[in-house]
């Protein structure tokens, strides 16, 4: 009698894990036992064990009654475009999901039928070592009706209207219709309307607003204040209202005509909001110490709570600055006229006297209104110079009695700033230095001197005097608060410089002056510049809030911007509220002005839209400037690691641009996020924040501000040959990554 078959050994559910894992596609109940050999009862076995691994959240069973490891997802389904993310991938999530669970990231493949948040798209999906998802667009789908607009140059190429997106997340062209394109002329900066529903080819749009010429240097900024939505003209009741304004009266104001007054500012300036005057103080009672005025433009005075004016600077919230021209918070007839403190000419201010001891310490303070005259117009690098020995003819009969008392108490500011403990980074700041004609003439590090922190150290007083006087009138206070670094910040900074053979310190309480002790142990080493980066991005971003948590940064427990009201709104209301406390008169806060929690996040919003569209424009006017040097080598630091390449910084220049991780050494390339490094799993080669790098311009688009590079070193085999000089690699528009900016100097206090 011939012998039973031997049974199949019956797998454990970590087997059954692995099968599922490297089968995609075929693991139903049936697929999952001939795998196994697996007949009669132990069938029966089987389902009841998928049936328990189910309910332990192992696996998870889609329609098709296949199986596949929790948290996975099949390897053709429909996801749905969610939007480009910071580096300007386009990011998805799946469309039927039946848990709760956070979906998986789904990077999309660059195509043409998935360029916005909405498009739903079939696609094969690749699932990566880290756990998210890479997808190739099969086809779209469908859409949610939307009527998205996008900004971009029009141009006609072989007798059809484009659009080319002057925003570098945006991959493609856009087709313009004859009777969409409202009569725009090539090389014209427009904004459109996509137009849902398009299937094949280029996807659609209409023209709705014609904004400008693009050629000649002056579009890079316009293209910057479009793109960020940032309103650029005034209403005329604002502009006639500016034009209308007069000298203030002189009545119920000090007179602080005969004080020597000075304003220092960079030399390009054209608006002089503060001025600074300082006298050893003779009290008798405090031995070394000082008397400060900090005197600030008395914009309160012309502009009104609610009137044409108040509304319009309260809608851009601040002023924002270009390499080639500023859009101011108020008309120029007030910016660059009565609000600027002209030298020799009256002007009204609200003035803090501050007195302080010979260590810096704030004794006590009071505000008032008044009327002063500037005694001159000076610079940084003239006040420098003259400090250092080199006087002028402005500064030669001021040395003595006017800038070296300013340099006596800022010496005693500086000792409490030490003893606090202030946050020190070190990062430079790029200077993009642009001719009439809007032409970017060189690019340099921005310089700094003792006279930029003298000026900061008195604001940063006057600004701790106004929030103490505001508190004890229990007026409202927009203050400027930063927190500290969040726990997962810091445990991700925590992480990087044990790799480097740091320790910081868990379980105790962090302290600016703790990130001050890394950056001195680093400082003068190769190192330097990378953990001023990573320590700068462990940080909070400052905001401003009625709600007063202190600034970790500045080691301050009271703190508010007082010093700027005719560029940043949030001084203004500090002025007013000042006026209505110390009973100084017209121009005060009123009576239910608004809720400060809405205005502070409104105000910390239009901070951040400033500072992206200067970023923007930066990186734009060096893409110019380097636009005909493609194919040429420089220096490099990098300064971001991600999954996509190499974010680096040009020493020459401090430019910005991107290694895409395809250009690298051939090898199949790990992201480790904790240490900032690319590592190739093959060849073991590194990449990492901070090194040091040979790079070729590969191309540079003044457009979008976007620059790719390649690796320059001789052993570096490269998927695709170094350009020779003067050649773009692409004609097409849109299809690099972008090249993510990555700040280099603290969050402005």
């Amino acid at each position: 009698m011939p012998s039973s078959p031997k049974r199949a050994r019956f797998p454990s559910k970590e087997e059954i894990l692995s099968y599922v894992r490297d089968n995609p596609g075929r693991t139903g109940k049936r697929d999952i036992a001939r795998a196994f050999s697996l007949t009669g009862a132990q069938r029966v076995k089987l389902k009841d064990l998928l049936r328990e691994m189910k309910a332990d959240g192992l696996l998870d069973q889609a329609r098709g009654k296949k199986f596949s490891e929790k948290g996975t997802l099949p390897n053709v389904t429909v996801i749905e475009v969610i939007g480009p993310d910071a580096d300007g991938d386009l990011i998805a999530k799946p469309l039927n999901r039946d848990n709760d669970d956070t979906p998986p990231i789904i990077y999309v493949a660059p195509h043409r039928h998935a360029s916005g948040s909405g498009d739903r798209i079939l696609a094969k999906l690749k699932k990566l070592e880290d756990g998210t998802y890479q997808a190739t667009v099969m086809h779209r789908v469908g859409g949610a009706e939307r009527r998205d607009s996008v900004l971009g140059v029009f141009e006609v190429v072989k007798g059809q209207g484009r659009l080319r997106p002057t925003d570098r997340r945006q991959r493609s062209e856009f087709f313009i219709a004859r009777g969409d394109d409202r009569d725009a002329k090539p090389s014209e900066l427009v904004r459109a309307e996509i137009i849902p529903g398009r299937q094949f080819g280029l996807r659609q749009a209409r023209v709705i607003e014609r904004l400008g010429n693009t050629e000649g240097g002056k579009s890079v900024s316009l293209i910057a204040l479009h793109g960020r939505d940032i309103p650029i003209d005034f209403t005329e009741g604002a502009i006639a209202q500016a034009e209308q304004a007069t000298a203030a009266s002189h009545k119920d104001r000090d007179d602080l005509r005969n004080v020597p007054l000075i304003t220092i500012d960079g030399a390009d300036a054209r608006d002089f909001d503060d001025a600074v005057w300082a006298e050893p103080d003779n009290s008798g009672s405090n031995s070394g110490g000082w008397h400060l005025i900090v005197a600030i433009a008395d914009v309160s005075w012309y502009v009104r709570p609610r009137d044409e004016l108040d509304r319009c600077a309260y809608e851009r919230g601040n002023s924002v600055y270009f390499p080639d021209r500023v859009v101011p918070m108020l008309p120029e007839a007030l910016s660059n006229g009565w609000c600027s403190l002209r030298p020799n000419e009256d002007r009204p201010c609200l003035a803090a006297h501050l007195w302080i001891d010979s260590k810096g310490e704030l004794l006590k303070h009071k505000f008032i209104r008044a009327t002063m005259r500037s005694t001159a117009r000076l610079t940084y690098e003239q006040v420098q110079a003259a400090r250092d020995g080199q006087t002028d003819k402005d500064t030669a009969s001021l040395i003595d009695d006017v800038i070296t008392p300013l340099y006596g108490a800022y010496e005693a500011l500086l000792k409490n700033r030490r003893k606090r403990g202030v946050l020190e980074l070190d990062l430079p700041q790029r200077q993009i230095h642009v001719n009439d004609g809007g032409v970017v003439t060189g690019v340099s590090i921005r310089q700094r001197f003792d006279s930029h922190k003298l000026i900061e150290e008195f604001m940063i007083a006057a600004n701790v005097a106004a929030a103490e006087t505001l508190e004890r009138q229990k007026q409202p206070c927009m203050y400027r608060i930063h927190n500290e670094p969040t726990l997962d910040k810091l445990e991700a900074l925590r992480q990087f410089l044990d790799g480097i053979g740091i320790n910081l310190a868990k379980g105790q309480k962090i302290e600016p002056n703790q990130f001050n002790k890394i950056l001195e142990k680093v400082a003068d080493t190769p190192n330097a510049n990378m953990v001023n980066s990573v320590v700068l991005r462990s940080q909070s971003q400052a905001e401003y809030s009625p709600n007063n948590i202190g600034h970790f940064g500045l080691a301050l427990n009271h703190y508010c911007h007082f010093t700027s009201p005719i560029r940043r709104y949030s001084d203004l209301l500090v002025h007013r509220a000042l006026i209505e406390g110390g009973k100084l008169g017209e121009g005060n806060l009123g009576a239910k002005f608004g809720d400060f929690k809405n205005i502070g996040e409104h105000l910390s919003d239009t901070e951040r839209r400033a500072a992206q569209a200067e970023r923007d424009a930066v990186d734009r006017f060096s893409a110019a400037f380097l636009a005909d040097r493609v194919g040429a080598e420089f220096t490099a630091r990098v300064n971001g690691v991600t999954r996509f390449g190499l974010f680096i910084t040009l020493d020459e220049t401090g430019a910005d641009g991107l290694i895409p991780i395809r250009d690298l050494p051939d090898d199949y390339y790990i992201h480790d996020e904790a240490n900032h490094i690319l590592r190739g799993r093959r060849q073991g080669k590194e990449f990492r924040l901070g090194q040091s790098l040979r790079v070729v311009l590969a191309e540079a688009n003044p457009m979008t501000g976007g620059m790719i590079f390649l690796l320059s070193e001789p052993d570096a085999k490269q998927t695709r040959k170094p350009l020779p000089s003067g050649k773009s690699r692409r004609k097409g528009h849109g299809k690099s990554k972008a090249s993510r900016r990555h700040s280099r100097s603290a969050q402005k206090i």
